[in-house]
C-alpha cells in the first residue's frame, strides 16, 4: 500500500532521473564534439597554469609580504609598493629612467629593423633570401656565446681591445677606454648589442607576412593610383599583415622590458657600475637572489607586469582590427 509521502516522491525521483540522464546526454554530446580537442590542449593549459599562472599569482601574494626564503612570509600591505616608489631611490633615479629609455629606443628600432629586413629579404630569390634569414636570425640564438667572444673582446678596456687598439693606432685617443664599465658608455653598447640580436621570432614572423600576401594586391594597388614602392608598403604591405605586426610588437615590448642579463654579462657585476646599465630585471635579480628579500622583488616584478601589459595594450590597439 502506498502511503500519501511516497506517491508525493515518486515525480519526484523521476524528474531527478530525468535531468541526471539530460545531463549525461549534454555531457557525451560536447565530448564526442570538443572533448578530443580539449584533450589535444591539455598539456599546453596544464603546463600554462603550473608555469605562468601560478608563479604570476604567488608573485603578486609574496608581493605583499616580508619575505627572506628562509622564514614564513609576514604580511606588510603596502608596504613594499610605497618603499619601491617613495623611498627606493635607486629605483627612481637610475632603474626606472634606465629601463624606459631602454626600451622606448631599443624597441621600436629593433622592430622597424625587422620589418625593413624582412621586407628587403622579401624582394630577392629563395636560396639567398635563406641564407640571409638565417644569418639575420642566428644573432638570437647565440647572444650568450657571442657577448663572451665577440663584444666584450671588442670593447675590451685593454690596450689591445679592438677598439682601443684601432684607436690608439690611430691617435684618436692617448690612453685605453673602459668601455664597458664607464657609466658614459655602458647603456650605449648595451642598446647595440641588443638591437644586434632582436632579429629573434618577431622577424621570422614578418618576414613570413610579406612572403604570404596576395601579389595581385599589388597588382590591383598600381591600377589604383600607387606609384612608388613606399607607397606599396603603406598601403598594401603593413595593412596585408597585421597579425604579424601585432605580433612582432608584442614579442618587442616583451624582450625589451625583460632585458636585464645584457648589461651584467658586459660589465661582469651586477648592480652595474654606478647604475648606469641598471634595468629593472637587475633590480629583480639584486633584491631577489642577492639580498633575498624575495616580498620586495615580488612587488618590483609585479610593476614590471604592469608596464609589459599597458605596453601590450597600446601596441594592440594599435595594430589589431578595428572591426
Amino acid at each position: 500500500m502506498k502511503t500519501r509521502s511516497n506517491i508525493g516522491t515518486a515525480p519526484t525521483q523521476q524528474l531527478a532521473a530525468k535531468t541526471a540522464l539530460k545531463r549525461r546526454s549534454k555531457l557525451r554530446i560536447w565530448a564526442e564534439k570538443e572533448g578530443s580537442a580539449y584533450l589535444f590542449l591539455a598539456p599546453y593549459l596544464i603546463l600554462f597554469l603550473i608555469f605562468i599562472v601560478l608563479p604570476v599569482a604567488v608573485a603578486i601574494g609574496l608581493s605583499f609580504t616580508n619575505f627572506n626564503a628562509i622564514q614564513l612570509p609576514r604580511f606588510v600591505g603596502l608596504q613594499n609598493y610605497i618603499h619601491l616608489l617613495t623611498a627606493d631611490s635607486v629605483f627612481m633615479q637610475y632603474v626606472l629612467p634606465n629601463t624606459l629609455k631602454f626600451s622606448l629606443l631599443v624597441g621600436p628600432i629593433g622592430y622597424i629593423l625587422s620589418f625593413l629586413l624582412a621586407w628587403v629579404l622579401a624582394q630577392i630569390q629563395r636560396g639567398p633570401r635563406t641564407v640571409l634569414a638565417l644569418l639575420i636570425y642566428s644573432p638570437s640564438l647565440t647572444a650568450g656565446v657571442a657577448m663572451q667572444v665577440v663584444w666584450i673582446t671588442l670593447f675590451n678596456g685593454d690596450p689591445s681591445g679592438y677598439i682601443n687598439s684601432l684607436l690608439l693606432r690611430a691617435g684618436l685617443i692617448h690612453q685605453p677606454i673602459q668601455w664597458l664599465q664607464s657609466p658614459e658608455y655602458l647603456m650605449t653598447i648595451m642598446m647595440v648589442v641588443t638591437i644586434w640580436s632582436s632579429m629573434g621570432i618577431g622577424f621570422l614572423a614578418m618576414l613570413a607576412g610579406v612572403l604570404n600576401i596576395n601579389s595581385e594586391m599589388y597588382e590591383a594597388g598600381y591600377i589604383d593610383g600607387i606609384r612608388n614602392r613606399f607607397q606599396e608598403i603603406i598601403y598594401i604591405t603593413i595593412p596585408a599583415m597585421k597579425p604579424q605586426m601585432l605580433f612582432g610588437a608584442v614579442m618587442a615590448v616583451v624582450s625589451t622590458f625583460q632585458a636585464g642579463a645584457i648589461g651584467v654579462q658586459l660589465s661582469g657585476t651586477n648592480p652595474t657600475p654606478q647604475y648606469a646599465g641598471q634595468l629593472i630585471v637587475n633590480h629583480i635579480e639584486d633584491y631577489g637572489f642577492i639580498r633575498y628579500e624575495m616580498g620586495y622583488a615580488s612587488a618590483i616584478s609585479v610593476v614590471l607586469l604592469v608596464m609589459i601589459w599597458i605596453c601590450s595594450k597600446f601596441v594592440w590597439k594599435l595594430f589589431s582590427d578595428k572591426d
